[in-house]
């Protein structure tokens, strides 16, 4: 690991001077992907911000059922909160599905969002990749791919990203908070904060240098949503997702799908959403031929590579299953 600086930023406002100083300076929250990158060497900061005793450190919940969660709130806090467990208990579930109890407890939630992808020829830099040496290449194309994505890659870049906790953000529509460098803020969809690679899979969010994640906003759930999160793995824990789920359906009266989100994870180098999956099944009947032909629909555009097609027919399947489960508590209700 190379040298590098520490501060402690006292407020928001010292933690953007300190930033903006210093183009090889960082955010540090808790540290739990960055620090391991750093002694990798993938990344070598200047200069640490650390800003995880920011008062980001609140979970807000409103009388109309939304709730605003700090960036610095802890992942273990956050899945263990009573109003989050009772209305997003597919939230709660991703969290707990991720990572381990001790990591929990330091990992924060701006930092979970933020966390870069376990691509081997990304972490190892006696290998050439274009994330991290943009350039270089994608060795995994033609190597190790069995865990990488199928959805969204290019001929540059087939990197996954590897968290849970953003893919069930994505299905419940939140919005991340952000202050830049200059005081402004701006509200940031969890959707749209991930770029795909194209042909610049460095830039990996639309966060400029030193804009700062200070909450994430959860919208009220849908009426009457039941959801679930769920997610595949090679061993039952401390594994990233093969392919996961996350799921959140209403039915009306007349036994149709009223509202359904889909948000797949372990597939594509940002949680993906699964647009086209809802559009088809807006309004339908969840029979299980409806459900695939929408399933199949989502997954028509993957790209898989040799050792990794396999996530095409599973991540079929856990759509298949994650809304026909639901409804089908709904109807033993």
């Amino acid at each position: 690991m190379k040298e590098f600086a520490y501060a402690r930023a006292g407020d928001a406002a010292e933690a953007a001077a300190l930033i903006a100083q210093r183009p090889d300076a960082t955010y540090l929250g808790g540290g739990t992907n960055l620090v391991d990158l750093m002694k990798l060497g993938v990344t070598d900061p200047g200069l640490l911000i650390d800003v995880s005793r920011l008062p980001y450190d609140r979970i807000e919940h409103r009388a109309d059922g939304s709730v605003l969660i700090g960036a610095t709130v802890r992942n273990g806090a956050l899945a263990g909160d009573p109003g989050v467990r009772e209305r997003f208990p597919l939230l709660s579930q991703a969290l707990l599905a991720g990572a381990s109890g001790q990591l929990r407890t330091v990992a924060t939630v701006g930092g979970n969002l933020l966390q870069r992808t376990r691509c081997g020829y990304f972490q190892d830099v006696t290998k050439p990749c274009n994330k991290r040496e943009p350039g270089t290449g994608c060795p995994a194309i033609q190597g190790a791919h069995r865990d990488l994505a199928v959805l969204g890659t290019s001929d540059h870049c087939v990197a996954s990203h590897p968290s849970d906790m953003a893919v069930a953000l994505v299905a419940l529509d939140a919005v991340a908070h952000v202050r830049s460098v200059d005081g402004g803020s701006r509200a940031v969809p969890v959707a749209e904060l991930y770029l795909l690679p194209g042909d610049t899979p460095h830039r990996e969010t639309v966060l400029d240098h030193g804009d700062l994640i200070t909450a994430v906003e959860l919208p009220p759930p849908p009426h009457g949503a039941r959801m679930r999160y769920r997610k595949v793995r090679d061993r039952w824990s401390y594994a990233f997702a093969l392919v996961s789920v996350a799921t959140a359906v209403s039915v009306a009266e007349d036994g149709s799908l009223r509202d359904v989100r889909i948000a797949l994870g372990g597939v594509a180098p940002r949680p993906w959403r699964a647009r086209i999956a809802e559009e088809r099944l807006h309004g339908a009947r969840p029979d299980e031929e409806t459900l695939r032909e929408a399933a199949r629909a989502e997954l028509a555009e993957a790209r898989p590579l040799p050792d990794n097609a396999f996530k095409v027919d599973l991540a079929t399947d856990l759509i298949v299953a994650g809304v026909r489960d639901l409804v089908a508590r709904r109807d033993r209700a």
